[in-house]
């Protein structure tokens, strides 16, 4: 069963230059093979994104700019963790519930996935996901 221990902060490789700070995510900086990229902006400060958990995919997500808030929920424990820099990612296993929010103005963030968009990996009902989980 996954659990909230599961999740992990990775650091993304970075190259420090006086012309600015070049972030790489490559070969095993992740720990899955990349099917999707995807983007959220514009994502009002009172909005809130997520709220589902996948059966068998794995997300990396990552602030690109600015900040926000993932709460995290492995059917038992909930935790929070913001997200405010570039080169630091959020490991998500399967089988936890996400919610961001706190969005702040200009925030970006980045989830690179693992598999492409099939909604029947989607668990978007929270009483469904807490059955799923025995609790």
């Amino acid at each position: 069963m996954t659990t909230n221990k599961d999740i992990k902060i990775i650091d993304i490789p970075k190259i420090h230059d006086v012309r600015g700070n070049l972030a790489v995510i490559e070969g095993d900086c992740v720990p899955f093979s990349i099917k999707r990229v995807y983007y959220l902006y514009d994502v009002p400060s009172d909005a809130y994104r997520g709220g589902h958990s996948h059966i068998e995919q794995l997300e990396f997500l990552v602030a690109l700019s600015g900040s926000f808030e993932v709460i995290l929920d492995d059917g038992k424990l909930k935790k929070s963790i913001t997200l405010n820099k570039p080169n630091k990612g959020l490991l998500i296993p399967k089988g936890i519930w996400r919610e961001l929010e706190n969005f702040s103005s200009g925030a970006v963030c980045l989830v690179i996935a693992s598999g492409e968009f099939d909604e029947s990996d989607y668990i978007r009902d929270y009483n469904q996901f807490k059955l799923s989980k025995g609790t």
